[in-house]
């Protein structure tokens, strides 16, 4: 399996931090996953990567929407996170970037995660709980 993170605008891998995106392979690394980063230039790209979906052996995705939910067409997104077939959870590294799309109780993500200023934290904690839905717990060392 593999844990695709999806970054909007404004979240090239600069905004994470190249140590940070180093230090989250790493750890996916350590439990058997890949990880894998996939950037959007435009709030329209990063919907579309949405409705892309994952490829097969991707099993969870790490959704970063960025600075989406001031620029996207409300109805684009909720529609392509509607059409995504894996669990997902929403990072942020504000409040005021939660996207509010009025989904389908089955379309919502497993998890959103906001940590003020901190958006390294936010992927950590959104990490673990990828790798707990994806990774037996023996080897994540908690058999």
């Amino acid at each position: 399996m593999a844990i695709l993170v999806l970054q909007g605008p404004a979240s090239a891998p600069h905004r994470l931090g190249i140590e940070t995106a180093c230090a989250l392979w790493r750890i996916a690394r350590a439990a058997g996953q890949v990880l894998s980063f996939r950037a959007s230039a435009s709030a329209s790209a990063f919907a579309a990567s949405l409705r892309q979906g994952v490829d097969a052996r991707d099993g969870f995705v790490l959704v970063d929407p960025a600075d989406v939910a001031a620029t996207a067409d409300p109805a684009e997104l909720r529609d392509a996170l509607e059409a995504l077939r894996v669990p997902y959870v929403e990072v942020h590294d504000r409040s005021a970037g939660v996207l509010d799309l009025s989904l389908r109780p089955d379309a919502m993500p497993l998890a959103t995660i906001v940590i003020n200023g901190d958006l390294a934290s936010g992927y950590r904690i959104a990490l673990g709980i990828a790798l707990r839905r994806l990774v037996p717990a023996a080897r994540l060392g908690r058999g």
